[in-house]
């Protein structure tokens, strides 16, 4: 996991049965989001992934840096980051560009995933989704989009597997962790990219 200063997506992850490598580059606004944030981390249980102690392993480090010195394999590879800026050098967009894709594509297992939150679908934001898939498109050859039903947020994966939609319907059933507002439908509408992205 790239990202997710709060631990949200960690603690999901956790709660399906993974083991989670939680890389984020910003101490302070990790440790200040599970002081203040009514979700996520708790003080305690981030100071227990500090420690390495269960399922989560919080690392202090520029997930670009990480990425690009790791030798572990992963099942999942997430990126959850503010949206990437148009017109501007923000230092995280780096974290979207197709070298840094295809370098989380390498530390994947076979059969293994790579999701990142990318972006907005509405029309009058959406050009950083676009160029994201784009880049999917370009570093896969089975990308998946998953437009978020609870928020204005779209998901991407990128895998090898060759019916990753199937793979996922599967796959959900055998969960530890019960998703609120996703099932098997939900996964099968929810994936229809908006035209924008088939265009």
């Amino acid at each position: 996991m790239v990202g997710s200063s709060e631990g949200v997506v960690c603690q999901i992850a956790a709660e399906a049965g993974a083991s989670v490598d939680h890389v984020d580059i910003d101490a302070e606004a990790v440790r200040l989001c599970a002081e203040h944030l009514p979700y996520g981390y708790s003080p305690a249980e981030l100071a227990r992934a500090e420690r390495g102690e269960g399922p989560i392993r919080v690392r202090y480090v520029d997930g670009w840096e990480y990425v690009h010195a790791c030798a572990e394999k992963y099942d999942v590879v997430l990126v959850d980051l503010p949206d990437e800026q148009d017109d501007t050098d923000a230092q995280h967009n780096r974290l979207y560009s197709k070298e840094f894709l295809a370098q989380c594509r390498s530390l994947l297992t076979p059969g293994g995933v790579v999701a990142y939150q990318g972006g907005c679908p509405t029309l009058w934001r959406n050009s950083t989704l676009v160029k994201c898939w784009r880049r999917f498109e370009e570093v896969f050859p089975t990308p998946v989009y998953f437009g978020s039903p609870e928020h204005e947020w779209a998901f991407l994966f990128g895998t090898d597997v060759e019916a990753p939609l199937e793979t996922m319907v599967k796959r959900l059933e055998t969960l530890r962790y019960r998703p609120v507002s996703v099932d098997a439908l939900t996964l099968r509408g929810a994936t229809v990219p908006p035209i924008s992205l088939r265009r």
